[in-house]
């Protein structure tokens, strides 16, 4: 139900209750009547006609409130009848009693201000009507059975002024109470947008946010947090029960926290209400530690992109017409010596432009365009294509898949797994044995998320003093490298989620990449 249904209802409630103390006031009255009007000394002058209307208005009474159990409707319709029963029963109450001087009329008129309060001020002119009516035809009466001694217009005629005066106060407290009314649902309507505002506003948030009262139970908890602490929260529930790992570590007041269901590693922060009607409730913001190292990286290396395309143009061009010098110079005779030198230019220009490229291809690795990819179907496309125009026979490469859970779906860019791969396999066959199988591709499943692929030669390996450098931009241990194929491959992995390292192995060289499997 909506909340403007649930403020309508709530107001139908209002005038539903106010009609049954109604009912309960007339109930009491009549019960009075009936057990205490000969203490109090009414009925007097009428003894019969008094107890025969006790007994009827009695009745009258119950009638009236088992009816409202019909309905709420029926009940706000019949009112009118009601109150016209009430002032009639109470003038032959007034009559049998001696007239306008017994009292009476005082309770005539607390019905006439029932009548305007619950009616919300329709039917209070015509009760205040009807009692002056009754009054005043009781006085006639009177006057008529040649009862002169009890005759009194002028006192009947300030009870009924009194009458209209209840009247128009009651009518303009239940005016009142109307206006209030509806500045109350006016400004609940506001009170509702603002909170659905806020509510959307909360579960959009890249963070997650739970709200937690001084006792430790959640008041509001977004589906960002949720999902992060692998937990179904709900409001009412305690964050002891519904996730140890938050609650200890708020309890702690942690700055971080590891949710192993999740893998998640979260930056947690505390904020107070700060309200006095929320005193001791906190607000614990949820951060993504992998998110914001990856915001600030993209950040990093959309600057590093733009500073090294410049760098690279600028020496590209001079390279470029040192390159074409040493051509120029080649096409003619020259000695021996000469022919080294020039041999000695081209491969260092060639060097440079390969790590022109290299760093270019690095600047634009916030690029990518991630795309869902069948992993091992890609690396045996990428090995038949790579063996087709690279030195490298087809045989000297096995792919191993027999560990991992087929389809082996992962996310990433394609033109920077096949850089990736490209590099790792260059390295591999630089260094193995280059006999069949020197190369190894093999496949596992680490865990249910993720998938490690398997890099490996038969070589002499790595040494143990360059191991902790394998990684560092421009180290390389070939006269010929550039010393950024890995540094680009492991920055390339990272850019699409995975990670790029090198493994303990007793032959030769091992590389994992480690990629999150999706569904």
């Amino acid at each position: 139900m909506s909340t403007g249904l649930r403020r309508q209802s709530g107001a139908s409630e209002a005038r539903a209750v106010s009609i049954r103390y109604f009912n309960l006031y007339r109930l009491v009255v009549a019960s009075v009547f009936a057990i205490f009007g000969s203490v109090i000394h009414l009925g007097q002058a009428a003894p019969e006609l008094f107890e025969t209307t006790v007994v009827a208005y009695w009745l009258l009474a119950m009638l009236f409130a088992v009816l409202q159990m019909q309905g709420d409707a029926f009940a706000e319709r019949a009112l009118g009848v009601e109150v016209a029963v009430d002032i009639l029963v109470l003038a032959i109450f007034m009559y049998a009693s001696g007239g306008n001087r017994s009292g009476v009329p005082f309770l005539i008129m607390t019905f006439v201000a029932g009548a305007g309060l619950v009616g919300r001020g329709r039917m209070v002119l015509g009760a205040a009507s009807f009692a002056t009516f009754t009054i005043l035809l009781e006085q006639l009466y009177r006057l008529w059975t040649e009862q002169q001694n009890t005759v009194d217009f002028t006192r009947a005629g300030i009870i009924c002024v009194g009458f209209f005066f209840v009247a128009i106060v009651a009518r303009f407290l239940a005016q009142r109470a109307l206006i209030n009314e509806a500045l109350a649902a006016a400004r609940g309507k506001d009170l509702e947008r603002q909170w659905r505002v806020n509510a959307r506003i909360i579960e959009d948030m890249q963070d997650g946010v739970v709200v937690v009262n001084a006792d430790g139970v959640v008041r509001h908890v977004n589906p960002r947090a949720e999902e992060w602490l692998g937990a179904a929260l709900r409001s009412g529930d305690h964050l002891a029960r519904a996730s140890s790992i938050l609650f200890h570590a708020s309890g702690e007041m942690a700055e971080t926290c590891y949710v192993e269901s999740t893998g998640k590693n979260l930056r947690l922060r505390y904020v107070e209400v700060g309200h006095p009607g929320f005193a001791g409730d906190r607000i614990i913001y949820l951060e993504d530690t992998d998110r914001l190292q990856a915001q600030a990286q993209q950040i990093k290396l959309a600057a590093l992109g733009r500073l090294t395309a410049n760098i690279a143009h600028e020496i590209r061009n001079p390279l470029s017409a040192v390159s074409h010098a040493g051509e120029l110079l080649a096409d003619e005779k020259r000695q021996e010596v000469q022919v080294r030198l020039l041999r000695i230019i081209r491969d260092n220009a060639a060097r440079i432009e390969r790590i022109i490229r290299d760093v270019l291809e690095l600047g634009r690795r916030d690029r990518g365009m991630p795309e869902s990819l069948d992993l091992v179907e890609f690396v045996r496309g990428f090995v038949d294509e790579f063996s087709s125009y690279s030195s490298i026979p087809r045989v000297a490469v096995r792919i191993v898949a027999d560990d991992v859970s087929v389809p082996a779906k992962v996310l990433f860019d394609r033109v920077h797994l096949y850089q990736i791969l490209s590099n790792l396999v260059g390295n591999a066959w630089r260094y193995c044995s280059k006999s069949e199988d020197a190369i190894q591709l093999l496949f596992r499943d680490l865990d249910e998320r993720r998938i490690v692929l398997a890099v490996m030669d038969d070589g002499a390996g790595i040494k143990p003093d360059d191991r902790p450098k394998l990684f560092e931009p421009f180290f390389t241990s070939d006269p010929k490298g550039t010393g950024l194929g890995l540094y680009t491959a492991r920055e390339l992995a990272e850019a699409n989620g995975a990670s790029l390292n090198l493994a303990e192995s007793p032959l030769g060289a091992e590389f994992h990449l480690v990629v999150r499997r999706i569904e």
